[in-house]
């Protein structure tokens, strides 16, 4: 059954939610539903799923009835967050979409040395409300609980990581560390709600200086993927995904 995502403030007290926006037009003229008709709603803000009855049909919304909630089934206790350099063409799409799908929570397109899209400032903002609907769009196809937050696009040199337990670096010159060194790490000290963060440069790469930067920060590994070089859309969901394997719900 299709999912639709709303935020607390649609809950109203008498135990009705009320479905506004793009989904109205989805549920009246596509999937053509009809008074007393059952939906699932999910509140993205606390990941609660509701069953629900409609019981009102407007013109620009539809009123539900809950007749009953439960926690989400869907969502990993592994929280993933991306900060992804900014690729060229339509690739971050690509990587939104897919890592939407594998259970990423967040994700952070970043400004590097090396990133090759130059867009400005009147243009950042609509590239970031295209790639949250992009998120809701793969959020609701994947049955998620939640849809990812697309942050606004950052410089390297201002992301912070002090909420995170581990940031990983993904960096083709590394030759020491393999990411599965740092994982075993990970799984030995028996933390659970773990916030990880990935690093994954532009076509290209990361400049060294900013590697060497990062590398000064107490949670941050700089790792090896092996001796192959992925490209940055397949780096972000070759790790996305043995996370979740390894440290996540994917089994």
């Amino acid at each position: 059954m299709p999912k639709f995502f709303i935020k607390t403030d649609n809950i109203k007290e008498n135990e009705e939610i009320h479905i506004i926006g793009n989904d109205v037009n989805h549920l009246k003229n596509v999937l053509r539903k009809k008074v007393d008709d059952k939906i699932t709603v999910c509140n993205s803000d606390t990941s609660i799923n509701y069953e629900c009855i409609i019981i009102e049909i407007e013109e620009n919304e539809i009123i539900c009835k809950i007749v009953n909630e439960e926690e989400s089934v869907s969502e990993s206790k592994l929280n993933i967050t991306i900060f992804q350099g900014l690729p060229k063409a339509d690739k971050m799409e690509l990587i939104i979409q897919k890592a939407t799908e594998l259970g990423v929570k967040n994700i952070v397109p970043v400004n590097t040395k090396r990133t090759i899209v130059k867009l400005k400032d009147k243009d950042k903002q609509n590239k970031v409300s295209r790639w949250q609907k992009i998120a809701e769009v793969a959020a609701k196809q994947s049955g998620r609980d939640i849809i990812p937050k697309i942050e606004n696009i950052i410089d390297i040199s201002n992301l912070e990581f002090n909420e995170y337990d581990k940031i990983l670096v993904l960096y083709e010159n590394e030759e020491r560390v393999s990411i599965k060194d740092e994982i075993e790490k990970i799984k030995n000290s028996n933390k659970e709600n773990l916030e990880i963060g990935i690093i994954i440069g532009p076509e290209g790469g990361l400049d060294d200086t900013e590697i060497e930067k990062l590398k000064l920060k107490s949670n941050v590994s700089v790792v090896t993927l092996g001796k192959r070089i992925l490209r940055t859309e397949t780096v972000a969901l070759v790790v996305s995904g043995i996370l979740m394997y390894e440290l996540g719900d994917l089994n």
